[in-house]
């Protein structure tokens, strides 16, 4: 999984490797006891010093950036002497690295190079990357494709204008759902109740005078959103960006990813309004067609 740091309210390039239980999932166990016995299962299959290694990448994450062996060894429940040999691979390998000091770890840019080989595998970033540029290039401002893991919106391909505008937006940058509008457009799908499942507390955290405060809040936010069939807001995440967005859809119709374009001012003029609207909804709409997307041929109503 592909983590970021946190640096305001962006999140720099950073990536958190899946949490690891030592268990196979529900696929990989059905696919394993097509020839094996389920006992036989874990003790034939399971590598423990691959399970060792993976284990240890997943406790590093943004809140803890680096670790000690000797954390690494208490939190693993493994002799220190296990650690260090499991450390002294990885470091060969390039997935981890030491601090100045030496005495801590952290991970390192193999990490990294994993997570963004994966993102460019991605049949939607290849087939989105080529219409995010001519979007581009129609509208003059920069265009970002990105999906939702969990709570958290995640930026797989971008295209930067030839005007000037700083951002620290990069493919990899995480943001939070609820609060921006390319999230909005990736919640559209959720019922109530899944909503309720993915926020169970009773507030949402607020990053700007438009964020909603409560589930049933962004429930009703998104459900307009999506009889709408795009997101339009100005400062909705921050005070000096506008975003429009539109929903990219698969052949099973439901939202895989949100198609924008960022607009560096508070308010758009409303003349280029109406045609940035429909340039941005055609493109998720050639998208979704790409990925075998047909109207009318399935898909869900959201209800509580």
């Amino acid at each position: 999984m592909v983590r970021l740091v946190r640096s305001g309210r962006r999140e720099a390039c950073y990536i958190d490797p899946l949490p690891f239980t030592g268990k196979p999932n529900v696929k990989q166990r059905e696919a394993m006891s097509k020839d094996t016995p389920a006992e036989e299962t874990q003790d034939k299959y399971i590598v423990p010093g691959l399970e060792r290694g993976l284990r240890l990448l997943g406790e590093f994450s943004s809140k803890d950036r680096t670790l000690s062996a000797a954390e690494l060894a208490r939190r693993l429940q493994v002799p220190r002497s296990t650690v260090f040999r499991l450390l002294a691979t990885l470091e060969m390998m390039g997935f981890v690295e030491r601090t100045d000091g030496g005495r801590e770890f952290r991970l390192g840019m193999a990490v990294l190079r994993l997570g963004f080989d994966y993102l460019a595998s991605l049949e939607l970033t290849e087939l989105g990357r080529p219409l995010l540029d001519r979007l581009r290039d129609e509208i003059h401002y920069p265009c970002n494709l990105v999906v939702r893991d969990g709570r958290f919106i995640v930026y797989v391909a971008k295209s930067v204008a030839a005007r000037p505008f700083s951002s620290t937006v990069n493919v990899g940058t995480r943001l939070p759902a609820h609060a921006t509008v390319l999230g909005r457009v990736l919640l559209e799908d959720l019922s109530l109740d899944e909503l309720r499942e993915l926020y169970p507390e009773p507030r949402l955290e607020v990053f700007s005078e438009s964020t909603p405060r409560t589930v049933e809040e962004l429930y009703e936010m998104v459900q307009r959103d999506r009889q709408r069939g795009y997101v339009l807001h100005e400062g909705f995440f921050e005070a000096s960006i506008s975003t429009i967005a539109a929903p990219v859809r698969d052949r099973t119709s439901r939202v895989v990813a949100a198609l924008g374009a960022t607009i560096p001012a508070a308010r758009i003029d409303p003349a280029l309004l109406d045609p940035m609207v429909e340039q941005v909804r055609a493109a998720a709409a050639e998208l979704s067609r790409l990925l075998d997307y047909r109207p009318g041929l399935g898909g869900r109503v959201a209800g509580g």
